[in-house]
């Protein structure tokens, strides 16, 4: 579903190296953690996973697709339809409720309006949010708001989800809840790369990935 090949991306003038060659492979249906401290390139390495970003050197393919041969307006049709964010932050638009806030999420899939609608309440029940649909961010704990923000990135089946330190602003509790839902999703088929910090969640994944100084220093699949 991804790969990377002798991925490298620096920054700035002299060049700052953010990642230092990285060559990393996950299969379609894999839930993979990606764990490091701040400053180890793990969000470099999200972003060019999620062709927010393009490599210095180094080949990209997403679902069998050289991302190095595709236009701006190719990559925003990748983005669109086959992979899904989530962040730490939310990004939510604070004036919309949260059937809105999902409902946007299909805005670039050419879809009527009421299709949108429609999809956004199967999502947000999905996520147990369908008492929520008319509640504003302000109006919701962090952890509904994060259950949004998934609604909104899963509305449209992406193939892949991309989650960056989706527990991070939350409580254990809701964390937990999260993670449930993120389990759930991989479960029908859901391609996952989750960045965090906590090497602790990172272990409980079936396969965690460790970023050191723009390196990939450690992978390892579960028996």
């Amino acid at each position: 579903m991804i790969v990377l090949e002798g991925v490298t991306r620096s920054y700035g003038s002299p060049p700052t190296q953010a990642l230092g060659g990285v060559s990393f492979r996950v299969e379609r249906g894999e839930f993979v953690g990606i764990v490091g401290p701040s400053g180890s390139g793990k969000s470099t390495l999200l972003n060019i996973l999620g062709t927010l970003d393009r490599p210095t050197s180094g080949k990209v393919s997403i679902a069998s697709q050289d991302v190095g041969s595709l236009s701006d307006d190719d990559l925003s049709g990748l983005r669109a339809n086959r992979i899904g964010f989530v962040f730490q932050q939310f990004h939510l638009n604070e004036g919309r409720t949260s059937h809105e806030n999902v409902a946007d999420g299909l805005l670039y899939r050419g879809l009527r309006r009421g299709e949108r609608i429609a999809a956004a309440a199967r999502a947000l029940e999905q996520v147990g949010l369908g008492h929520r649909l008319n509640h504003k961010p302000q109006q919701l704990s962090g952890g509904e708001r994060q259950r949004v923000a998934i609604a909104r990135a899963t509305v449209g089946k992406p193939e892949i989800l991309l989650a960056d330190e989706p527990t991070g602003n939350l409580d254990s509790v809701s964390g937990a809840a999260v993670m449930r839902i993120l389990h759930e999703l991989n479960r029908v088929g859901t391609t996952i790369v989750m960045i965090t910090h906590d090497r602790e969640l990172a272990a409980s994944l079936p396969r965690s990935v460790q970023v050191r100084d723009g390196l990939l220093v450690e992978a390892e699949a579960k028996k």
